[in-house]
C-alpha cells in the first residue's frame, strides 16, 4: 500500500515547492491538494462549527502542484478535490493537461461536488443540479483530452467542436478520483470514476466498495483509505480490505513545524511497512 498526503496549502503556510521536497525526500508517494475558491462571509461548516482560515487562503491547486512539480521527480500530483462544479471545464481541461505535460504524467485529478452551496451560487453553478453537471463535466473533460476535436452536447455542459492543446502526457487521460461517500458519488464512481478518494471510510466500506466495483466488471480502479497516524491496526485492515494507498491528513502549519510533523509520519509509514 501507497502513502501519501492531502493538505490545504496556503499563502501562510510552508510552501508547495518546499512541501513537495520533503515529502519525497521521506518516500511519500503523492500529494493531495483541497480546494476553495473563496467562502463567503458567515458560511459555517456542515456540522455548524466555525470554519478555519485554511478554507479561504488555499492556493489555487493547479498553480501550487505546478510549483511542487518543478521541485520533484517522482511525486505524484493529485487535486483532493477539485471543485470542478465550479470551474469552467475546458480550463480546467487545459490547466490538467498543462500540469500533467510540465510533470511528466504524474496528475490525478479527484473531483466532487461540494458541500458549499454559497460558494457554488457565488459561481453561478445551482446547488440542485451539482451532480448532473459534474457527470457532464467528466465525460466532457474526456472528451477534450482524447479527441483532436471534441465536442460535447448536454443538459449543463455544451459546445461545438474546439482544437484543445497539450493533450495530457498520460494515455488516455490523467486519472479521475471520485470524490464523496454518497449513492450518487458511488454510482459515479462506479460509471465514470479511475479512483475512488473519500474523507472518511472504514476499512468494511473500502472492502465493500471493492467488492461492488468488482460485480460490475470494474478492475483496476484505485481506492484511497484515509489514514490516522495513531492506528497501525487499521492501517493494516485498509490494506486487506483491498486499499491501493492510504493518505494521511496534514494540517497547515509553517514550514519547520510541518517538517517535523512529516518526520512523525514518515516514521508510522515505517513501522507499518516492518
Amino acid at each position: 500500500m501507497k502513502f501519501g498526503i492531502s493538505t490545504f496549502v496556503t499563502d501562510d503556510g510552508i510552501r508547495p515547492d518546499a512541501l513537495g521536497t520533503a515529502l519525497e525526500e521521506r518516500g511519500f508517494e503523492s500529494l493531495f491538494l483541497a480546494e476553495h475558491s473563496h467562502i463567503p462571509s458567515g458560511t459555517t461548516a456542515p456540522d455548524g462549527t466555525e470554519l478555519g482560515r485554511v478554507y479561504y487562503r488555499t492556493l489555487d491547486p493547479f498553480i501550487a502542484l505546478t510549483a511542487a512539480a518543478s521541485a520533484t521527480k517522482n511525486l505524484v500530483l493529485g487535486t483532493g478535490i477539485a471543485l470542478l462544479i465550479q470551474r469552467d471545464v475546458i480550463h480546467t481541461a487545459k490547466e490538467a493537461a498543462t500540469l500533467d505535460l510540465l510533470s511528466g504524467g504524474r496528475v490525478i485529478l479527484a473531483v466532487g461536488v461540494g458541500w458549499n452551496k454559497k460558494e457554488m451560487r457565488n459561481h453561478g453553478t445551482d446547488p440542485r443540479t451539482r451532480g448532473r453537471l459534474l457527470d457532464e463535466q467528466i465525460a466532457a473533460l474526456k472528451a477534450i483530452w482524447t479527441r483532436d476535436e471534441a465536442e460535447f452536447h448536454g443538459d449543463h455542459v455544451d459546445f461545438d467542436p474546439i482544437h484543445m492543446w497539450p493533450k495530457p502526457v498520460q494515455r488516455p487521460h490523467p486519472p479521475v478520483y471520485i470524490g464523496g461517500q454518497s449513492s450518487a458519488a458511488l454510482a459515479r464512481l462506479a460509471t465514470q470514476g479511475d479512483g475512488w478518494f473519500p474523507v472518511h471510510a472504514t476499512p468494511d466500506e473500502i472492502a465493500q466498495v471493492r467488492e461492488s466495483l468488482a460485480a460490475q466488471g470494474r478492475t483496476g480502479v484505485t481506492l484511497n483509505a484515509p489514514a490516522d497516524q495513531g492506528d497501525l491496526a487499521t492501517l493494516g485492515k485498509f490494506a486487506e480490505a483491498g486499499a491501493d494507498r492510504a493518505t494521511f491528513h496534514l494540517d497547515t502549519l509553517p514550514e519547520s513545524a510541518t517538517l517535523r510533523k512529516l518526520d512523525e509520519l514518515a516514521a508510522v509509514t515505517e513501522r507499518f511497512r516492518n
